[in-house]
């Protein structure tokens, strides 16, 4: 029996149904919460089985004045100027518990390498002497710290219509731990002595940043600090993306 052009037609569209079906297994996407930390971001997911995903983020945040300061340190008056910049590189493998193939509930354990990098900016120091008078001192710091570590990420992927091209990923909770290093110096606008170094590496000390660990040395021209220990960081978040 002959082929209709009705059936060719059938067959034509079926085909290019399961073509394009078969094809959707990119995202890109970004996430827009991020952006209120003046994070720029952006990751690609490809899916490899129904259960199955890989990840690759990248994240970068410009040099500049680090919003919500006072979430990170209890110096929030010494460290008013400072200026950094970071950037996270993160390999997530997803395991899709509900409907698969990019939809549903997941787990995520993850990779991320994380840099931090100051430039120049001004931590303000008070010194004071024994009839208790005392004065704020610039000291300009300047160095780079990386840490590697290791994750879980859970959350929630939604696609927003019919086609599932547009997607919603909701990080709910994610917690990464791992070893970081680095080295910041510290130039003092005033040559310092021995008293006052012992100040300024009792100030230093307690700034009250979370979970990192540093040693301080301080010296005539200002101080030095080294990270080498625990690197730890929280995850959470509101991607969209476009399904292809």
């Amino acid at each position: 029996k002959p082929i209709t052009v009705k059936t060719l037609f059938t067959i034509s569209a079926i085909l290019f149904a399961i073509a394009t079906n078969a094809q959707q297994k990119n995202i890109i996407k970004t996430n827009v919460t991020a952006y209120a930390f003046k994070n720029i971001n952006i990751s690609y997911e490809r899916t490899i089985n129904k259960w199955f995903a890989v990840n690759v983020g990248y994240a970068t945040m410009p040099n500049g004045k680090i919003p919500f300061i006072k979430s990170f340190t209890d110096a929030e008056h010494e460290l008013r100027d400072i200026k950094a910049g970071s950037s996270h590189f993160t390999i997530e493998t997803r395991f899709y518990l509900g409907e698969g193939y990019g939809k549903g509930f997941y787990a995520a354990p993850y990779y991320r390498n994380s840099t931090f990098k100051a430039d120049n900016f001004t931590y303000y120091y008070e010194l004071g002497d024994n009839e208790a008078n005392y004065s704020e001192i610039p000291l300009t710091i300047s160095g780079k710290a990386t840490g590697n570590s290791v994750g879980l990420l859970l959350g929630v992927q939604f696609f927003l219509n019919k086609q599932g091209s547009f997607i919603l990923d909701w990080w709910i909770v994610g917690a990464h731990y791992g070893k970081g290093k680095g080295d910041f110096e510290g130039k003092s606008s005033q040559t310092l002595n021995p008293e006052q170094q012992a100040q300024l590496k009792t100030e230093l000390e307690d700034l009250g940043i979370p979970v990192i660990e540093y040693t301080v040395e301080a010296n005539a021209n200002g101080a030095s600090v080294k990270m080498d220990g625990p690197w730890a960081g929280v995850r959470s978040g509101l991607s969209l993306g476009y399904r292809f």
